[in-house]
């Protein structure tokens, strides 16, 4: 195979990533809207009970992928992207048509734990770019993941919300529909990106502990501290798709499409922050001011969202929330900077593993102060959960302000 071809095949093999990360968050960002009002739905209008129990949902997905994740790339490692990612696809489709006419709600939780079990299409196709790319020209190419991964979150949301409007089950029908067409697509055209002779000769059971990755952030001290940062912001964001569903319907009487409307809003407003405005400000702040920069916009951000006392109050603070997307680009930046080349992957797996950990903690956390503070068992004040990540995000803005004030000691004292 001659230059030439190579490269029209790498471009091919971009394009269907390209187009299954798109489809596949498509049909996720599809369900968003309308998971947590068929789960109400499932308990005859009861918005406390709902809250509790979509929590356990969140958490159940988020545990089956801390749990599973590592596993899957492993087998990728030992087998090939093609099939997992063929795998994820079709999966992910027979899961959503599952939840569309379960009957009970027990059915519906086990549709959600098969879909954390299955979705890993977009961690494949990391490794898929990761295979198929030179170093150079890595970059762009997950930029153009991480736009597949816009889109399908900007325009699913909007899409599940029109589509649920009458009827919840509907995006249900629609995301499977997509996830098996995408399975069905890559059967014919994805070719497998890592040749027999570089995969591993067996799955290493160490190598897929979720666990075990943690252990990195150990051994440089300030990465430490950047961890329990990352871990703050990952818990502070998890209150956006576990309780604002429901507090939004719930106070502001909104409906499916309304929802997926706002939804699409805020990820348009975030694109444009992580698209256009991180690299200027980091030119002109550096990593660590963008940091805190971003982490007081959170917290503005999300005491606007609890306190509006009206839907256009609550727009009006997505602008300024949407400056959170300056916290992971500079976050990221600076713990790369702190491990060696060959402990990149690591550093990710363990921010992967911190992910997970949130996904099954913070969910849970949001969701129960929800019902607890519209429950009547406490003060009527629906936005605590969003007062909360406020909290949470202003703790994290501490820790960087200090580490900021330690850092500018210490240039005032080397350069003295």
């Amino acid at each position: 195979m001659n230059a030439e071809t190579q490269h029209a095949a790498r471009r091919g093999a971009l394009i269907f990533i390209f187009v299954t990360v798109v489809l596949d968050m498509l049909a996720f960002g599809i369900i968003i809207p309308v998971l947590p009002k068929l789960v109400e739905q499932f308990l005859n209008g009861d918005t406390a009970r709902a809250a509790q129990v979509y929590g356990l949902f969140t958490m159940a997905w988020a545990a089956m992928q801390f749990a599973f994740s590592p596993l899957l790339g492993a087998m990728s490692d030992r087998y090939g992207r093609r099939p997992l990612i063929l795998l994820s696809c079709f999966g992910l489709g027979v899961d959503f048509l599952f939840m569309a006419y379960a009957p009970t709600l027990i059915w519906l939780f086990v549709g959600r734990v098969v879909s954390g079990i299955t979705a890993s299409s977009f961690s494949m196709a990391s490794a898929y770019i990761a295979d198929v790319t030179v170093p150079e020209k890595r970059a762009g190419a997950y930029g153009l993941l991480g736009a597949a991964f816009g889109i399908g979150f900007i325009f699913g949301p909007a899409l599940g919300g029109v589509l649920g409007h009458n009827d919840p089950r509907l995006p249900f029908m629609i995301a499977g529909a997509l996830a098996v067409m995408n399975a069905l697509y890559g059967f014919f055209v994805l070719p497998e990106s890592l040749p027999r002779e570089r995969r591993t000769t067996r799955i290493s059971w160490t190598r897929a502990n979720p666990v075990g990755a943690l252990k990195l952030l150990r051994s440089h001290p300030e990465l430490s501290g950047l961890a329990i940062v990352y871990f703050l912001y990952q818990f502070a964001h998890y209150v956006l798709p576990s309780t604002c569903i429901l507090y939004a319907s719930y106070r502001y009487g909104w409906d499916a499409r309304a929802l997926g409307l706002m939804m699409a809003a805020t990820g348009v407003c975030s694109i444009v922050v992580q698209s256009v405005l991180v690299r200027p400000i980091v030119a002109r702040l550096g990593e660590r001011r963008t940091l805190l920069t971003g982490l007081v916009f959170a917290t503005l951000g999300f005491a606007g969202f609890g306190l509006a006392p009206s839907g256009t109050w609550f727009l009006a603070a997505v602008p300024v929330f949407s400056l959170f997307g300056l916290v992971n680009p500079s976050l990221q930046a600076l713990m790369t900077a702190r491990v060696g080349k060959q402990e990149q992957g690591q550093l990710q797996g363990a921010n992967a593993s911190m992910m997970g950990i949130t996904g099954m903690l913070a969910p849970i956390a949001f969701t129960q102060v929800f019902a607890t503070f519209i429950s009547g068992s406490a003060p009527h004040l629906p936005g605590a959960p969003m007062l909360l990540a406020a909290t949470i995000t202003a703790l994290a803005g501490v820790l960087v302000g200090r580490a900021l004030r330690r850092a500018d000691h210490a240039s005032l004292a080397t350069a003295g």
